[in-house]
């Protein structure tokens, strides 16, 4: 492989300006396609094969009001009077009749027909439901819904307006996250040293970032993609677009400081530390890829789309930096005198110069079994919260307190009770039925499950346009991410064999609040396999870079405790409410059910990132002098700087999509920057190193019958040292 890319990175060099206008038409092509073609996003959580979407889909050809998306208009009367006061009521009515003349809306529910008018007669609902999904409701049709609410305040009621029509934000480049990418670009140049460097580190990141966005949005006509599929690939592409551009830049201005030709310099820093790039990048794209296999398309989209991001990041790391490199030839070459130029030229250690990487890995093997006890004891700490860590889809009570949907939510909880929020749909069913038996069997449906534990009140049946179905409304007791609620659809499941036996009719649950606690329960299953799958795969991947036993067990105990803490901390922020003031959390409750899968496909590729890039420099120190403990302090002289400069640019991009308004994208901006500090700083830089020293001569050893049999990926590049230079000098560009 590193041969391959040396190649690659003399060609990127020599044709320069072919790949950058290669790249720069991509991106025109697919903006064009993007702006001409443009698709809607869809949002929609669905688990193809589960007893609720089967219900859902039927509901969406029979009855689809009810399997759509849907909007609440809550109206609060001023205080010592009530919404049943003639003046309120005609505003009402009145309310009711603009939001049925609003864009697609399917049917309005008036709080007299329906009973939606709370028990000291403050508070009354509008049901506006829609025929069509969440992703399919137009914008427009929203705001004539929010005009009209805003219309009944001028008579004295307070009105907000929720729904499910209220989901995620979707995608969002704003301060937060301009300056977390400013803050990328001062890490370059304090690492780099130089303004031009680290203008050219960033360059290239941005322009994969834009390719990858655009050629993900360019597929929204025809596949189904969510908004946060989009934000993750935007996140996940900026992060390891800058750390991968990072990687190779600065191995070749080491090597432009001790004299090297810019053109060879290019070809090599590309097949060494671009070798680790492509294996890192394949190993995140691996475990994003395999979330495909858990069955869910929205999660499918989901890892799919950051993996594209992902490998658009490696391709331009690749490519994309030698091209540049060759418009700046020997600009980049450190000035002589400077730190950057000294600490280049100290290989050895023979100049005096203590790194940064040797003082911090001196003082980590001093005593390096108080260090693995203390850094553990810490870690596993942090991961006690984590066992307590329960599972949902966030609704309307996790939006920002100051938004209407959260406003709606919070009265609705409290004038009607919490499970008003989060209703279950039963599909009641009899088998060649006429409207008059499903009318009573849905009856006696009802009747059953009135007495169930958890249930607050069971609505009329309503029926479908096929005679045969009916479906009927139950309210819990419960909020739609309470464990009780999740009991309760368990508890009518449980009971629907006797209900088919004594009514004749076979239910099935359904309903927003029904198929959210279906994909939790399909995640949580799948959570346990898909963790073993990724620790089995950096087994084997490590093994095969690192020829050794202790490498590959070390790193992937480090990995699951990098995992455990920042679930424990995700749990004790966002689940127990720990700082969520500090931090600005509107809401304290279950754990977004995607996250933890998320957090490891990530963070498995980011620690496999740092863990070659640090280890593979203390081979090679080991490989030359034979000497264990040396070489873990000699081969983390360079790379421990360049793996801060990487983690602190990953923390700054994903902490910069923390402060968005969204309750799925701040969960998960928060675990991926805490997972890689944590991982970064106390795993790879702290628990390598002292873990490495404690081993000895044993951390290299591997039986020679495995070492036959394991291929030779060649990361570290040694095939090219081997070799002879194949490339004359060239003459520098001008620009």
């Amino acid at each position: 492989m590193a041969v391959l890319l040396h190649r690659l990175g003399h060609s990127a060099y020599r044709h320069r300006k072919l790949v950058l206008g290669i790249w720069l038409f991509v991106l025109a092509a697919l903006i064009t396609c993007v702006s001409v073609f443009s698709g809607k996003l869809d949002d929609r959580f669905a688990v193809p094969g589960t007893e609720s979407q089967r219900a859902l889909d039927s509901l969406s050809k029979t009855l689809p009001e009810a399997s759509g998306a849907g909007a609440q208009i809550v109206f609060t009367a001023p205080k010592g009077h009530e919404v049943t006061e003639a003046p309120y009521a005609a505003t009402i009515a009145r309310t009711v009749a603009e939001a049925r003349k609003a864009p697609q809306v399917g049917e309005v529910l008036d709080p007299r027909s329906s009973g939606a008018v709370s028990a000291d007669r403050t508070t009354a609902i509008v049901q506006v439901q829609y025929p069509v999904q969440n992703a399919e409701v137009r914008p427009s049709s929203v705001d004539a819904i929010e005009g009209a609410a805003k219309a009944a305040e001028r008579d004295g009621l307070k009105t907000s307006v929720g729904g499910s029509v209220y989901s995620s934000k979707g995608v969002h480049v704003g301060p937060s996250e301009i300056i977390g990418v400013a803050v990328a670009l001062l890490v370059l140049v304090v690492t780099f040293g130089s303004l031009l460097a680290a203008g050219m580190a960033l360059l290239p990141a941005l322009i994969g970032v834009a390719v990858g966005l655009a050629g993900l949005l360019a597929l929204a006509p025809a596949v189904s993609i969510s908004s946060t599929a989009v934000t993750l690939a935007l996140m996940l592409g900026l992060a390891v677009g800058i750390d991968y551009v990072l990687f190779i830049l600065s191995r070749h201005r080491q090597q432009l400081a001790r004299g090297t030709d810019p053109r060879e310099s290019v070809a090599l820093a590309t097949g060494t530390a671009g070798s680790a790039v492509v294996f890192a990048g394949t190993t995140v794209i691996i475990a994003l890829a395999a979330l495909s296999v858990i069955g869910i398309p929205f999660l499918t989209t989901m890892g799919l789309g950051a993996a594209g991001a992902v490998l658009i990041a490696v391709l331009a790391a690749i490519t994309l930096v030698p091209a540049v490199a060759g418009f700046a030839g020997s600009r980049l070459t450190p000035k002589p005198g400077s730190r950057a130029a000294r600490r280049a030229a100290d290989t050895e250690g023979s100049t005096g110069h203590t790194t940064m990487g040797t003082r911090w890995t001196k003082w980590v093997i001093a005593k390096p079994l108080l260090t693995v006890l203390a850094v553990a004891g810490i870690l596993v700490t942090l991961t006690l919260p984590a066992t307590d860590m329960r599972l949902a889809l966030p609704d309307n009570g996790s939006a920002p307190h100051a938004s209407t949907e959260r406003k709606a939510y919070d009265t609705i909880g409290d004038k009607f009770g919490p499970g008003f929020n989060g209703p279950l749909l039963v599909l009641a069913e009899t088998k060649n039925g006429t409207a008059s038996t499903s009318a009573q069997a849905g009856a006696q449906v009802a009747q059953k499950l009135r007495t169930l534990k958890n249930v607050k009140a069971v609505l009329p049946p309503q029926p479908t346009s096929d005679p045969a179905q009916s479906v009927i409304t139950v309210l819990p007791t419960s909020g739609p991410d309470s464990v009780r609620t999740g009991q309760l659809v368990r508890d009518i499941r449980k009971t629907a064999p006797d209900i088919r036996e004594t009514t004749g009719a076979s239910v099935a649950v359904t309903g927003t609040t029904a198929v959210n606690i279906d994909v939790s329960n399909r995640l949580s299953d799948s959570l346990l396999p898909f963790v073993a799958i990724v620790v089995g795969l950096s087994l084997l991947l490590l093994m095969i870079v690192f020829r050794s036993l202790v490498i590959p067990v070390k790193a992937a105990v480090g990995f699951l405790l990098s995992v455990g803490a920042s679930l424990g901390l995700v749990v004790a922020v966002f689940q127990w409410g720990w700082l969520a003031d500090v931090l600005d959390v509107p809401h304290s409750g279950p754990v977004v059910s995607f996250l933890p899968i998320i957090l490891i496909g990530v963070l498995f590729g980011l620690a496999m990132d740092y863990e070659v890039f640090l280890v593979s420099g203390m081979r090679e120190e080991w490989a030359h002098t034979g000497r264990a403990r040396q070489s873990v302090i000699d081969g983390a002289r360079h790379s421990v700087r360049v793996v801060t400069a990487a983690a602190l640019i990953m923390f700054t991009v994903f902490a910069g999509f923390f402060p968005l308004d969204d309750s799925l994208i701040k969960p998960i901006a928060f675990a991926l920057a805490v997972g890689v500090a944590i991982d970064a700083f106390a795993v790879r830089m702290t628990l390598v190193p002292a873990v490495l020293a404690l081993a000895g001569r044993g951390a290299w050893w591997l039986p020679a019958w495995l070492d036959r049999i394991l291929p030779d990926l060649d990361v570290e590049g040694t095939s090219l040292r081997k070799a002879p230079a194949t490339d004359q000098k060239e003459p520098q560009p001008v620009s």
